[in-house]
């Protein structure tokens, strides 16, 4: 059977099959990236800058002492971050933030992270605690969670496994270093060829 033979055969087929009037269609909304958005992204800093007064610590959105924390950036693959939130990566460094000032917070925060990307420690803890006592409640929670979305060199965070710290805690993946990506690479190369 030809394809001519095969075309007239469906319109035989379909001879008496009428369109549908429908005007209830819903379009997708394309997604926008608004003036707010290029602001966010201008306002993220790589830890290698060495100012941290970029990070906040007169404002920050207030989160409640029991709020789950969740960041993921474009690109995180969800089973990293699903494995990530389930606290299943060795911690290789914890950071506790008790008895802090936001100032000293921020800037021990600043320098943890950095210490972290240059022995190439991926997977961190920072305990900021719920801040039940403090006033407003969950004050020191909720600047680290503002910083840590405006460090670019943070992949992906979440609120601890109650193992952890719970809410109390915060799960925090950095970047490969350009060495370590060389090798996942290469390591990848080898199992394909």
């Amino acid at each position: 059977m030809s394809h001519d033979d095969d075309f007239a055969l469906f319109q035989e087929m379909m001879g008496d099959v009428k369109p549908l009037q429908q005007d209830t269609t819903e379009h997708k909304k394309q997604h926008q990236v608004t003036d707010a958005h290029l602001a966010k992204r201008e306002a993220a800093i790589w830890l290698t800058e060495d100012d941290p007064e970029y990070l906040s610590i007169d404002h920050a959105t207030m989160l409640k002492p029991d709020d789950m924390i969740e960041f993921k950036r474009d690109g995180v693959q969800e089973g990293v971050y699903r494995k990530l939130r389930l606290g299943k990566y060795p911690i290789q460094a914890r950071l506790d933030l008790h008895r802090r000032t936001l100032k000293e917070a921020r800037d021990e925060v600043v320098k943890f992270l950095k210490q972290c990307i240059q022995w190439d420690i991926r997977t961190v803890v920072i305990v900021h605690g719920k801040g039940e006592k403090s006033n407003p409640p969950a004050m020191m929670k909720s600047f680290v969670y503002q910083w840590l979305k405006q460090i670019r060199d943070v992949q992906c965070i979440h609120s601890a496994q109650r193992f952890h710290g719970g809410t109390g805690a915060v799960y925090v993946m950095l970047r490969k270093s350009a060495e370590k990506k060389l090798e996942t690479r290469e390591r990848h190369q080898k199992r394909m060829g």
